[in-house]
């Protein structure tokens, strides 16, 4: 992930702000606010103006997410050469719902707030849709987990890799 946020970071950085090089990369999935907190840390952004921008830009596409996608894949399933993709991202997202079916909210709190590979508000999103969770209870337990994992990714960008880089 480092390489990527550092990537995006470059390419980004001599067009537009570190601020919002941290925005874009925590809207974009896969990267999300863990991506976001590690780019302002590298970026030098101070924690507390990237803590609420990278909480911002990952919550952005989450209603999104759990209103539209349900209808967006069904769509795109119709489409030949989507088809085999949107299969492929609901079969990797099912497959890691067995936790959030056991648990639900409190499975889909920690599934988005532990910062591990495959983990996050996207997928969180997507598989509560998939899984059919009620709105207002997905939409809480999502925010809840990325408070969790700003939290830990704080810790990890400024405390620890903020240690090492300086």
């Amino acid at each position: 992930m480092e390489s990527l946020v550092t990537w995006f970071a470059a390419t980004l950085g001599p067009y537009i702000s570190e601020k919002a090089v941290v925005f874009l990369i925590s809207m974009m999935p896969l990267l999300e606010l863990r991506g976001g907190l590690l780019a302002s840390s590298l970026l030098k952004v101070s924690a507390v103006q990237a803590i609420p921008i990278c909480i911002i830009g990952n919550i952005l596409p989450i209603p999104f997410i759990l209103l539209f996608i349900k209808k967006i894949f069904q769509w795109m399933k119709k489409v030949k050469c989507f088809r085999g993709l949107i299969i492929k991202l609901e079969n990797r997202a099912m497959g890691r719902s067995d936790k959030i079916q056991q648990y639900e909210f409190w499975g889909l709190v920690l599934f988005v707030g532990i910062p591990l590979p495959g983990t996050g508000a996207w997928t969180g999103a997507l598989i509560a849709s998939l899984l059919g969770i009620d709105i207002k209870k997905s939409s809480l337990a999502i925010l809840c987990g990325i408070a969790m994992a700003t939290v830990i990714m704080y810790v990890v960008s400024y405390v620890l890799v903020g240690n090492v880089v300086s």
